[in-house]
């Protein structure tokens, strides 16, 4: 993790661990907005301060939450392609794991990765759509994002050599897996899947809207 996301690193106490668990619960409950430091440390049974000598506010907070789950999803997206060679496949799976509802991981005991994934759908973009993004992209903040999207369009790319848009694409299939999910559940009539409300037809479409992109070429 980028060290200047944070004051003090989450992970080296208790403490710490208490405020990223109990932030992702809060901001899962109530949304982004609504979270603040003072409804936190009433959480964990701390003062304002104690969170302050972590988190310089909570965008920051937000942004290292967010980081979090993309390294995450990184590494399980090359643990789950590792052994596989076939391009086609790869991309089936990657597209799968974008899509599909995540379930808690037991090796990140003060992590729920379920609730992350749905702030991540939720809230996710307010990350970068600030008016400090320039500078925040100078200290690297949206390193492991962009990290994920190289690693999907390389293997667009292995798909299609030719294919003159892999990180365009990439971007494209991660944001619209997010969209379509939302939509499904909050605005159905934006989508096609709000009566069945079914990700496996998030997935399809998407497989659809990949194949059919990088094929013309």
């Amino acid at each position: 993790m980028n060290e200047e996301l944070y004051l003090r690193n989450p992970e080296s106490s208790e403490l710490g661990k208490k405020i990223i668990q109990h932030s992702i619960e809060l901001i899962y409950k109530s949304g982004f907005e609504s979270f603040t430091f003072k409804k936190l440390a009433e959480g964990i049974n701390s003062t304002e301060a104690s969170i302050y000598r972590y988190f310089e506010n909570k965008h920051r907070l937000l942004i290292y939450i967010v980081a979090w789950y993309w390294n995450w999803l990184k590494f399980q997206i090359s643990f789950e392609t590792n052994n596989i060679i076939d391009p086609t496949i790869r991309l089936k799976k990657i597209i799968k794991l974008l899509a599909s509802t995540v379930e808690d991981d037991d090796m990140t005991i003060y992590i729920n990765e379920s609730l992350l994934h749905q702030i991540v759908i939720s809230e996710g973009s307010k990350v970068y759509l600030t008016k400090h993004v320039g500078e925040d992209n100078k200290h690297h903040f949206f390193k492991p994002y962009k990290e994920l999207c190289a690693m999907i369009g390389s293997v667009i790319l292995e798909y299609n050599p030719a294919y003159k848009y892999p990180k365009s694409l990439a971007t494209t299939i991660i944001e619209m897996a997010h969209f379509q999910n939302y939509f499904m559940v909050h605005l159905p009539l934006l989508t096609d899947f709000g009566e069945s409300k079914n990700e496996t037809e998030i997935i399809a479409f998407l497989e659809d809207l990949v194949f059919s992109s990088i094929n013309k070429v």
